[in-house]
This record gives structure tokens, sequence and C-alpha cells, in this order.
């Protein structure tokens, strides 16, 4: 595979894929791979899903590009469609996640300046990860990430990831807004205490913070919900939304409600590709599937049946620390590190990644399906208990 003139900013495992369908992938040899990654969160309907594969072709045939000094039709039916779902005012498009966070940060400096504030400031989240643009980098909770590209912007003030007393013990007159994920992805997969995010939102609604929270991970039925802040109860100002908005195509929103509602202005900000006629096209595919076929009710079902059945068979070793998530978003934390599982699990037939070090992070599609379900805990589960039984050897012979 020749890669002499590509960046080597991505360590990429030996493998090429060349076609997909539904839950699985295939590489160049016609062998089959079990998506339980779905690129990172994004094949929401999996690969080659027949509405998001017509809206996309119809779509392509009709008009691909014109820019955000035109209207355009779909964005806005895209636009009321998430307002609905999310119960909240309006939206802002641009092409990813962290093109969505550095909206909802250049909202929070906004806000700030309206009440007098010279230099705004922003709570966040240890092990927090908002993307690789400059300001959201910094407000990424990652030093390796943010390695050597110092100084940081200022005007962050990290906190520990679910820890609402250290928020409420904060009084920064200088505060604007707190940015937070409901679910830690890159972190962990670290969900926090129950009372954690309504508590963040009667402190922001007590201290006038614009409350913004993260779904680029979690948003749009990857929980089981709409958006995960929805199990909470609560409507946050500012929704970051992407990954599987697009079912694959590059697409990245900030939703607003509240007092995040007339930050913006013409002029005040904007992106060239933003919301473009094909990707919102795909995006309205996607939730109109995820609609039709009930697939937020599937995918808390499908998760459930992960995680206590992985539960069962493993969840006794000394080795497995934790098994946690929401919907299909599940994380199973390993008393050790474990990035060498990813190639054993390809080696096997499915695709995964392992995250803050030592924990399997498991994102299958929507549409996964029981059969494949009890493929992906057998594959995981005999990973784990063969590292157990190696672990457990090692002891014996030492």
């Amino acid at each position: 595979m020749a890669t002499s003139h590509l960046i080597p900013t991505y360590k990429r495992q030996p493998v090429a894929f060349v076609r997909g369908e539904g839950a699985w992938l295939f590489d160049s040899n016609d062998r089959r791979y079990l998506d339980a990654l779905s690129g990172i969160a994004v094949n929401a309907l999996g690969h080659a899903h027949p509405a998001l594969v017509e809206a996309i072709s119809d779509q392509a045939r009709r008009l691909l590009h014109t820019s955000n000094l035109y209207e355009i039709e779909v964005q806005t039916r895209l636009a009321d469609m998430l307002c609905e779902r999310a119960k909240m005012d309006a939206v802002f498009f641009g092409n990813s996640g962290s093109e969505a966070n550095e909206a909802a940060i250049k909202l929070a400096r906004l806000h700030g300046h309206a009440k007098g504030i010279d230099v705004p400031k922003i709570v966040v989240m240890d092990n927090a990860f908002h993307g690789r643009t400059l300001a959201a980098l910094a407000a990424t909770g990652n030093v390796n990430a943010q390695t050597g590209f110092g100084p940081m912007p200022e005007g962050f003030i990290r906190v520990p990831y679910g820890d609402l007393a250290a928020i409420e013990a904060l009084h920064d007159s200088s505060i604007a807004a707190v940015l937070v994920e409901p679910i830690q992805g890159e972190g962990g997969v670290r969900v926090p205490p129950d009372d954690f995010l309504p508590g963040v939102r009667a402190l922001c609604n007590k201290r006038d913070w614009l409350m913004m929270i993260d779904e680029v991970q979690t948003g749009v039925g990857r929980t089981g919900y709409w958006f995960a802040h929805q199990a909470a109860g609560i409507t946050p100002d500012v929704m970051c939304l992407a990954k599987g908005l697009g079912g694959g195509l590059p697409i990245g929103a900030a939703v607003v409600a509240g007092a995040a509602l007339e930050l913006f202005g013409p002029g005040s900000h904007g992106s060239t590709f933003g919301g473009n006629p094909l990707a919102c096209r795909a995006a309205l595919a996607v939730l109109d599937t995820i609609e039709k076929d009930n697939l937020l009710v599937h995918a808390q079902a499908m998760g459930e049946s992960i995680r206590s059945q992985i539960e069962a068979r493993v969840g006794e070793l000394d080795c497995v620390l934790d098994i946690r998530g929401a919907g299909l978003m599940i994380g199973i934390e390993l008393d050790a590190p474990c990035a060498d599982l990813v190639d054993t699990a390809r080696e096997h037939g499915v695709l995964l990644n392992v995250t803050a070090g030592s924990v399997i992070r498991l994102l299958p599609p929507l549409i996964i399906g029981p059969a494949e379900v009890e493929r992906l805990v057998d594959t995981v589960c005999d990973l784990i208990e063969t590292r157990a039984a190696a672990t457990q050897t090692e002891k014996n012979n030492s």
C-alpha cells in the first residue's frame, strides 16, 4: 500500500477496505470484518444502507454545493428536524465536531463579553476530548494531544469529570460557560453520576453560564436517545453534533437555545462547506431512518444485550474492572493497558479500538442485529478470557 506522499499523522492498521454491507466491512481480499467501531461512531446506519445511498445519489444528481451565500432548502429542513428532536431553537452547520465545538467556544466568548467580562472563561473537564483545532484542543483534557502545539489559547478552567462539587466551588466572575460531554468517549467511555448533568444545568441557570454539551460522539441515537443528555431530562444552551449525523459524510452542527440564541448574527461566524446540500440530504436520511426503523429502541436493546452478555461471561474476572456505557456506546475497562487487543480482534474478524489505554471501546452501528451481537460478544469475551488465562499463567510461573 503506497503511502509515501501522505503526512504520517495516523498509525494506520495493515488493512484496506473496499466495500461495506450493513455491519460488515470487506477488505481487498474479500475477507469480512464485523465493524464494532462504525468509523469512530460515524456510520450510524452501517455501510451502504439503501436509504442513505439513494438520498446521496439523488442529491448528487441534483445539486452538490452552492455556499451559504444563498438559501439552502434541504439545510432548513434539517435544522427544523434537529430542533424538533432536541427541543431547541436554531442551528449553525459546519463540517466536523471540532468546528461545532469551535462555534460553541465562540458563543461562550460572546456571552461573556455581553456580560461585560473582559476575558471570558469556560469550565471544562479532565480527560475530555473536544477536537484538534486549536481552541478545541485547549479545551481537551489530553496533554499528549496538546504537546508541541503550545501555547494553548487561554480561558479554560479544568475540573474532574462528574464532580459537581468542584464546579460549584468555582467563584470566578469571569466564567461564562461550562463545556461537557454527557459521556466521555475518548476519555474511556466514562459515565457521570446521575445527578451531574442536572446539577450543572441548575448551576448554569443560577450563575448565568451557558451549558454547552459536546454530543459529537454520543448524539444521533448512539446511546438510545436522540441525544444523550435527554436521559438526564435537561436541555442545554448549546449542543455540538457531528460524527453519526451524516452517516459517513462530513457535517457538524451547533444547536442553540435560550441565552445562546441571539449571540451569532450575520458576519459573526461562517463556513464555506458547512451544511451543503449533499451533507444535509445525507443527514436527513439518517434521521428519517432512525425514526422509521425505531433504531433508538433498537440501540438500547442491542446495547443492553451486549453489556449483559459480557458481564455474565467475564464480569467476575479479576482483570475486568468495569463494563459501562449507554446504548451502543460501551466501554470495558481492564486492569492493564490493552492496545494490543485491537490487532488481535482484527485478526479474528472484529474491528474495535482501545481508548484511555485500558478501555475496550465498542461503537457498533445502530442497525446491528442479534446474530452480530453474538459474534461480537463471543470475540471480545474470548480475547479477555485468553488474556486473563495468560496473566494467571505468568503469575503461577513467577
